[in-house]
């Protein structure tokens, strides 16, 4: 689901609207270091704790891990590149150009031209960027053990994207170059606006519409562990009735879930491997993080943090754009900035300016991730399980990254932060009824 929504994001706003190293401690169990008398606090060590889930992960998973996260940051860049190549290929060659005078020889409607420009720049951005896309999404994720799917399994999703994009993209560009035509000077504000309108309808109808055309989703069997979750969920205000599940196995190993949807589409859904590789303390815990979401209105409070950067983004877009046209705009055969065939300098401008706000980005992401962290060790009280969740997340997730490295790159907190904070919780709640109770059932091994 989510490259669907990243491909959905790409459409609206490529038009203008994306060190230190823990020493593993020798005992590998996260339990108290010393015995405990009834009805005393016993003695937690978070650090020990903290260190004896960190010391699950093998040197070689670490590394690997290690190597496919920081494989990522590289990506970043040749991302841009990959986009700065295709713009150039496009108005260089003048390509953009003959696409326009296509759409304007077939009709007269300015809408209709540019919703032919708009399925002619999708269909062809997607051909020129498929090879890059065949190593990033497949060849990368198998040579790592991510990814369950053959290559005409990972086609035939990227083809329904596809088809996706061509429909919601044409809609959402022939909107932009109708405001960009009415108001040439402001354009860049009210495109903002509009842009952010579309990310809330899409938003809105994924979960219902476009989530199960690449997933099968199917209420979860009634069961104890399904009673408790609609039970913590009716505790913290949330309209859900039904648990779904969907069988993300059939494209990765990865494990996930989500509380989605806006506007009464709201929808509690987690994933096959999720249910197959995690305990139900385990599953509480990931479910406690993503009910923290909704019910600390993340949805809403990204619309206005990222609704910011958007304005930003469409203020450079703007200026960028009317420097470039000045310089290249004859040889590239545009006529302005309500001419379609400038799409692709739109395109790569907003992807610059993205790419140096990836730490913005990022901080603001992390930020309410850690916020919906805490809410779930509250909600859930399932310190373990979110302990071992993230030794889970390890497998494409570096764990221990220095301050720096954090800051720029990573849009969740590191896995040792989140296992630290767990243990911090767990030594604030040793002597709460329920957490002892955990303790005493669960073989110290297992915790």
């Amino acid at each position: 689901m989510k490259h669907v929504l990243a491909i959905l994001l790409v459409v609206v706003m490529m038009f203008g609207a994306s060190l230190a190293q823990a020493a593993p401690a020798a005992d590998t169990t996260p339990a108290a270091s010393a015995a405990t008398t009834p009805g005393s606090t016993p003695h937690f060590d978070v650090q020990a704790a903290t260190d004896a889930y960190m010391a699950q992960l093998s040197p070689q998973a670490r590394a690997n891990s290690d190597a496919y996260f920081e494989g990522g940051y590289w990506l970043i860049l040749w991302d841009l590149l990959v986009a700065l190549v295709v713009a150039w290929l496009l108005l260089g060659t003048r390509l953009s150009a003959r696409m326009r005078d296509f759409a304007e020889r077939t009709t007269r409607l300015r809408w209709l031209q540019t919703a032919i420009y708009a399925l002619q720049y999708i269909l062809l951005t997607t051909l020129l960027t498929l090879p890059w896309n065949i190593y990033e999404g497949f060849v990368r994720e198998h040579r790592y053990g991510l990814s369950n799917q053959n290559f005409a399994q990972w086609l035939g999703d990227q083809a329904k994207g596809l088809v996706i994009a061509l429909i919601l993209g044409t809609v959402a560009l022939v909107i932009i170059y109708a405001v960009i035509r009415k108001a040439p000077r402001t354009w860049w504000l009210w495109g903002a606006g509009v842009s952010l309108v579309f990310v809330v309808f899409v938003a809105t109808i994924a979960p219902v519409y476009i989530a199960p055309v690449f997933n099968t989703y199917k209420s979860l069997p009634e069961s104890p562990l399904k009673a408790q979750i609609l039970s913590m969920a009716r505790a913290n205000g949330i309209p859900a009735t039904d648990v779904y599940w969907f069988d993300a196995s059939r494209q990765s190993k990865r494990i996930s879930a989500n509380v989605s949807g806006m506007f009464g589409t709201t929808r509690i859904s987690l994933n096959d491997n999720l249910m197959s590789r995690s305990t139900p303390a385990e599953i509480k815990a990931v479910l406690g993080h993503e009910m923290g979401h909704y019910v600390l209105n993340h949805a809403y409070k990204g619309l206005v943090f990222f609704g910011i950067i958007i304005v930003f983004g469409f203020a450079f877009v703007y200026w960028g754009f009317g420097w470039a046209e000045r310089r290249w705009g004859a040889r590239w055969g545009i006529r302005g900035v309500g001419d379609v065939a400038g799409l692709p300098l739109l395109a790569v401008l907003f992807a610059i300016f993205m790419f140096f706000m990836t730490p913005v980005n990022n901080t603001i992401t992390r930020s309410m991730e850690a916020e919906a962290d805490a809410f779930g060790l509250n909600a859930a009280r399932q310190p373990d399980g979110f302990a071992e969740a993230a030794v889970q997340l390890s497998e494409y997730r570096k764990m221990h990254p220095g301050p720096v490295e954090e800051f720029v790159f990573f849009d969740h907190p590191s896995g040792w932060n989140r296992i630290h904070r767990a243990m911090v919780w767990k030594a604030e709640h040793l002597d709460d009824a329920d957490i002892r109770a955990a303790d005493a059932a669960t073989p110290a091994p297992a915790r």
